[in-house]
């Protein structure tokens, strides 16, 4: 039986993430305002079964379905909250889960830099795939195991404040999200990542 290591749903989809999943995914493109379900197992391949699950169980779209070596990642999402809800369910009792059963975020590292200086600016954005960091911003970082949390994250802290999405990586053994912007949007988009993550209910590996 597949382990269920994440799970979770974004009710509003915010625009930058939105653009961004647009930008990278290869199914079917949410845009903002949708409702989204996102799902990580293990072991990988098993992802392949549980989207065909949530696909068949009610009306909604896949954007991702990924398969690593050791991780699987869906995302399904809809216009309608309920469907996306539904489909979760089905998932869940798929793997004969409870949602209290995935692991607990886990914040490896969360830090924020004020004033970044041009040329460290420069080098991020060689290798981002959201929008720019710019010279003397503050910038934020963090680290999420699992990796798929880092997209509640990002979601909440858009949320919360005017922060520029500058990259998500939310695959593999550690999720990564840079964010950028003015010290005090930052800040507080910062504060409503993490409050996000240290809210969700879970187990501990």
């Amino acid at each position: 039986m597949a382990e269920l290591r994440s799970y979770f749903v974004l009710d509003n989809l915010q625009e930058q993430l939105a653009s961004f999943m647009a930008s990278t995914v290869q199914g079917y493109m949410p845009v903002a305002g949708m409702s989204n379900l996102f799902v990580e197992v293990a072991p990988g391949m098993d992802i392949v079964r549980l989207l065909d699950v949530a696909m068949k169980a009610t009306d909604v779209r896949p954007a991702i379905q990924v398969v690593e070596r050791s991780f699987g990642t869906l995302e399904v999402h809809s216009e309608s909250l309920a469907n996306v809800r539904q489909a979760g369910h089905a998932v869940l009792n798929a793997l004969g889960a409870k949602e209290a059963d995935r692991i607990k975020p886990r914040i490896a590292s969360s830090t924020v830099i004020r004033k970044v200086d041009a040329y460290q600016a420069s080098l991020i954005n060689k290798s981002r795939d959201g929008s720019m960091l710019l010279a003397g911003q503050t910038l934020f970082i963090l680290e999420t195991q699992p990796a798929l949390y880092a997209i509640l994250a990002a979601n909440e802290a858009e949320k919360a404040s005017r922060v520029t999405l500058v990259d998500l990586r939310p695959f593999g053994n550690y999720g990564r999200l840079y964010l950028g912007g003015d010290e005090a949007d930052v800040v507080v988009g910062s504060e409503a990542a993490v409050k996000a993550l240290e809210g969700l209910s879970g187990r501990t590996e």
